[in-house]
């Protein structure tokens, strides 16, 4: 089960991520089906700090069980986020699944294992859950594929390296290893 922070209540501007909220205290039925294409609109909406952009597709289906419902997602799709190496944007495809546990209680809570929704009005927002749960999709080290980052960029950084003095105490470190080595 993924661990989402309180932050997931603080999504804004509200009015461009309304469409992500589930009525838990009005559902009718025992288990329910939404799906929803996030768009460029989404994330930025979202103002998370990882993805800039991007179209996903995301399934999820609402359980109620006996004192709790059981959200489970599958998301796929693309998202835009910066290269590590040249700073560019670059294309990530995702593709994964995740679950949360809801209650409804008194007031908005989220322990890390289980998230309570304040009964009064009983609507989970989603907003920051579904922002998170891709951006822990992203792999540590995302770039392009070679020779497909901003040439300017990596000029730059290839010219800095070999502009580079070494340090003279790692020329006395390395004597020593080739000391050593023979």
């Amino acid at each position: 089960m993924v661990n989402f922070s309180k932050k997931s209540y603080l999504c804004t501007p509200m009015d461009r991520v309304d469409g992500y909220k589930v009525d838990l205290k009005g559902m009718t039925e025992d288990a329910v089906s939404h799906r929803w294409h996030l768009t460029d609109d989404f994330f930025s909406a979202v103002h998370g700090p990882e993805i800039a952009s991007g179209q996903v597709d995301v399934a999820l289906r609402v359980k109620r069980t006996s004192e709790a419902f059981d959200l489970d997602f599958q998301y796929e799709g693309t998202v835009n986020v910066e290269c590590d190496r040249c700073l560019e944007l670059m294309s990530q495809p995702i593709q994964g699944e995740c679950s949360l546990k809801a209650r409804l209680g008194e007031e908005d809570d989220d322990d890390g294992e289980l998230i309570t929704v304040a009964e009064n009005p009983g609507v989970l927002d989603l907003s920051w859950h579904l922002y998170e749960m891709l951006a822990l999709e992203i792999p540590i080290r995302h770039v392009h594929p070679e020779g497909e980052c901003n040439a300017q960029v990596i000029g730059r950084l290839d010219a800095a390296d070999r502009e580079k003095q070494p340090d003279p105490r790692w020329a006395a470190l390395e004597q020593l290893k080739t000391k050593t080595n023979k």
